[in-house]
């Protein structure tokens, strides 16, 4: 179902207590994190740049990846701006792409290993994407320093990033299909595992795989396949259930509505649309 049109390459879907919505639009004319509230339309609040992913904190602030201009921000509740890093222990940001905050306070941050004026150059994927070099990380950020230790690195474009109920940390990789899973024990994060494939060999191909992604509270994943126009539904042991059609073919993230409503809410860059399709279960709680 469409929710709501007329947005410019949206993303990162972060739902507020009052029922309303951030996104960011990633598109030039835009290029701001906005305000939805349904029946109300959109308000953009503050220009960054090309901000891509959003996560709340406990104290009223939402943190934003910023590609463009690569930096992690802090959107203060009064909608100022104030750059938190532009670097992870002296490593500059390339593509700052999204972020979740953790169970233990800590804010978890994929770039996905390439600038964009170096991937899609006048606005255009270059034809050998598969060739160029990537060197995709994944880090942990301390909220309050801005300092930041890097858990991994070496991927192909890590894209979504999300906790899952047993406390290991899940990221999309958005070149290769994969969904990696990091094991946490006694504080530590082991190597990455291959958790699932999503990308469907029969769907179209090209420019395609896994974007960003929402544990349901039943431990179902459901990621948006980015090129293949579905929401992949993965269950607790990895396998494929269901995939979810949308109405464009570049669904780029997935966020659950409101608790007792389960549905999914997908931000699609095709069309500039906001969807909502039903699912059997509410979210898994956010951290914050």
């Amino acid at each position: 179902m469409i929710y709501a049109s007329g947005f410019c390459e949206p993303e990162g879907p972060l739902l507020l207590h009052d029922g309303s919505w951030f996104l960011t639009e990633m598109g030039g004319e835009r290029g701001s994190v906005s305000h939805f509230t349904p029946g109300c339309g959109i308000v953009p609040i503050a220009r960054t740049g090309r901000p891509n992913g959003l996560a709340a904190r406990k104290d009223g602030s939402i943190w934003v990846t910023e590609s463009l201009f690569p930096s992690v921000l802090r959107l203060a509740p009064d909608a100022s701006i104030k750059i938190i890093a532009r670097d992870a222990g002296g490593e500059p940001f390339l593509w700052p792409n999204d972020l979740c905050f953790g169970p233990d306070g800590m804010l978890y941050v994929t770039d996905s290993g390439i600038r964009i004026a170096d991937l899609i150059p006048n606005g255009r994927v270059q034809q050998d994407y598969m060739k160029v070099a990537i060197d995709g990380r994944v880090y942990c950020m301390d909220p309050e320093t801005g300092q930041s230790e890097r858990i991994d690195s070496g991927l192909r474009f890590p894209n979504g990033i999300a906790f899952g109920p047993e406390g290991s940390l899940y990221v999309t990789e958005t070149l290769t299909g994969a969904i990696y899973r990091y094991p946490r024990i006694n504080g530590k994060f082991e190597a990455r595992e291959e958790f699932a494939q999503v990308i469907d060999p029969l769907g179209p191909q090209g420019v395609v795989g896994p974007d960003g992604m929402a544990f349901g509270a039943d431990g179902k994943l459901y990621v948006a396949v980015y090129g293949q126009g579905h929401i992949c539904v993965v269950s607790p042991q990895g396998s494929i259930l269901r995939r979810i059609s949308t109405a464009g073919i570049r669904p780029s993230n997935v966020a659950f509505g409101p608790e007792g409503e389960k549905r999914i809410y997908v931000t699609e860059g095709e069309l500039g649309q906001f969807e909502w399709f039903d699912a059997d279960t509410d979210g898994l709680p956010l951290h914050n």
